[in-house]
């Protein structure tokens, strides 16, 4: 698999011009581009605003093909194909390098932006009106693009990439509110997988992880967070929590195994780690809590 440390490999690569920053290149697609690239990774940022017409392209353990997508953001060292690319309509392509965000604070910022990490199927779909906010963006990007460079040119370019990010924050969060009855599987989904796996004896190997939930989800752990997070207002680790307590609070009531014995039964290592998580959502001690049922 190739890796490119520049963005004049990637050009050389794929037949093109070399582009006219060394670290920032942006695309604008035609509709008879027809992209072919095998398995690659870079050192390099990408966000994508196109439809797709024919063939496709894996990033992360999925295809984005026609039915897909609008736009998509991929990270640098992250495995990318595209084979037999053909698009619908205009769109753009930025790369850039992570090297072009040094010395600025969009370099430690776009950190955050979890759909980086999201796979191919959760692309972001555009609205209209939204569409057409991110062109504007984009069209800036572009003029000062091919302008001559002066001193003020990489921080307008840097404003609206940083702009596009936050917008695609807002578009995603509406995204996630207007497909709440998918949301709603998901979240019944997860809690089904999460009982099953207290209830076949599997945390006795250690407390579940996002990453595991989410891999039997077959979605990614970054979009299971924020899509969980919108719909309950709980992190995935606080909804694994309080999953694990209730149970905790069932088994009190009813098995006669000690506290401790319960807590390791349920992948708890540490004791007072189980006491402090108990205390913090029921408001009472496990002892506490066994004393009152008792009673």
């Amino acid at each position: 698999m190739q890796h490119f440390k520049s963005l004049s490999e990637m050009a050389r690569s794929n037949g093109m011009a070399p582009p006219e920053h060394p670290l920032l290149a942006l695309i604008r697609i035609q509709e008879n581009l027809v992209i072919n690239q095998p398995e690659f990774t870079s050192d390099c940022y990408m966000i994508g605003l196109k439809k797709v017409k024919a063939g496709f392209m894996i990033y992360g353990r999925t295809k984005l093909d026609h039915e897909t997508g609008s736009m998509v953001f991929i990270k640098p060292r992250q495995v990318v194909e595209m084979k037999n690319l053909e698009f619908e309509e205009d769109g753009y392509i930025l790369f850039f390098h992570e090297d072009f965000l040094n010395g600025h604070s969009l370099n430690q910022e776009i950190q955050k932006y979890s759909f980086f990490d999201y796979e191919t199927n959760e692309a972001l779909h555009l609205a209209p009106k939204e569409e057409k906010v991110i062109w504007n963006l984009f069209n800036t990007i572009e003029l000062e693009y091919n302008n001559n460079e002066d001193e003020f040119s990489r921080e307008i370019i840097m404003a609206n990439i940083n702009s596009i990010l936050k917008y695609a924050e807002r578009f995603y969060k509406r995204q996630f509110i207007n497909r709440k009855p998918l949301s709603g599987k998901t979240v019944t989904e997860f809690n089904k997988v999460l009982a099953q796996y207290i209830e076949d004896g599997s945390i006795l190997q250690g407390l579940p992880s996002v990453a595991y939930l989410a891999e039997r989800l077959n979605i990614s752990r970054r979009y299971l967070t924020d899509l969980l997070k919108i719909e309950t207002g709980k992190t995935t680790q606080d909804l694994i929590h309080l999953a694990l307590i209730n149970e905790a609070k069932n088994r009190l009531r009813t098995n006669d195994s000690t506290v401790s014995e319960i807590a390791y039964a349920l992948g708890f290592e540490n004791m007072s780690y189980f006491s402090r998580l108990f205390k913090r959502e029921t408001g009472v001690s496990p002892s506490s809590f066994v004393t009152k049922h008792i009673n």
